[in-house]
This record gives C-alpha cells, sequence and structure tokens, in this order.
C-alpha cells in the first residue's frame, strides 16, 4: 500500500475544500486526524483525511492543511471547528495525535515519512506492501 500526502493550504478555503473531499468521499473515508505540535509555544494543528484507495488501486492519499490552525481546546479557532464540526456530521472519528513540528525536518518530504511511520505504527495506516 502506498500513502502519500497531498498538501492543500492554510486557509478558509483549503479548509472548506478538506470538508467537501470528505464529504463526496463518505465512503472511502479510512480515518481523520488532528496532528498537534508546538511551534515556539503556540500550539498549531495539521488537519487531514486518509482515504481508502480506489478499486484495485494500493494508493492511499492523505489530504492534509499543514501547521495553519491554532489549536486550543478551550478556544477553538473557527476552521478547527469547522473542521471538527463535518467529521461529527460524518459519524467519524477524530484522531488526535501530538507529533513533531514540520521545522524539526530541513525537507517536508522528511515530515511526511516520519507522518506515515507514526501512522503505521500505531496501525491506523496499513503497512506497506
Amino acid at each position: 500500500m502506498i500513502q502519500k500526502f497531498i498538501e492543500l493550504g492554510q486557509g478558509y478555503g483549503d479548509i472548506f475544500e478538506l470538508c467537501e473531499i470528505m464529504t463526496t468521499n463518505k465512503h472511502r473515508i479510512h480515518h481523520t486526524f488532528a496532528f498537534v505540535s508546538d511551534i515556539d509555544g503556540k500550539k498549531v494543528a495539521s488537519i487531514a483525511v486518509a482515504l481508502k484507495p480506489v478499486g484495485e488501486s494500493k494508493f492511499m492519499p492523505i489530504y492534509i492543511c499543514r501547521e495553519g490552525i491554532p489549536y486550543d481546546k478551550e478556544n477553538q479557532s473557527k476552521r478547527f471547528s469547522i473542521f471538527e464540526n463535518t467529521v461529527k456530521e460524518l459519524d467519524e472519528l477524530l484522531i488526535t495525535l501530538e507529533v513533531k513540528n514540520s521545522s524539526v525536518y530541513v525537507d517536508e518530504q522528511l515530515y511526511y515519512h516520519y507522518l506515515t511511520g507514526v501512522l503505521r505504527l500505531y496501525h491506523y495506516i496499513p503497512a506497506m506492501y
């Protein structure tokens, strides 16, 4: 199974696009994620959805809006609320994970390899075969 992160932007339009991808592909949703990290003492979230492969394909896309959303459980940002409400409407479980920030990595592809490893370790996505 090949998993690949497909990065969307960090603005409102990108959040709506991610939510639309989830709504139109509800039957393909594997898991939804909030990756929480720390940047200079502030918590930020990346939100993502992993979709099941189409037909006989061995490709699992993971759409992500990376680290553009302030994360505060008590005082949630509008962007995070929009995503969380879509997850609830689709009757899915939002998996929240504390991860390293992408700024730790020299290359964003290394960061995505790290996230893929974390998701495989916890069996949230299938192993590579």
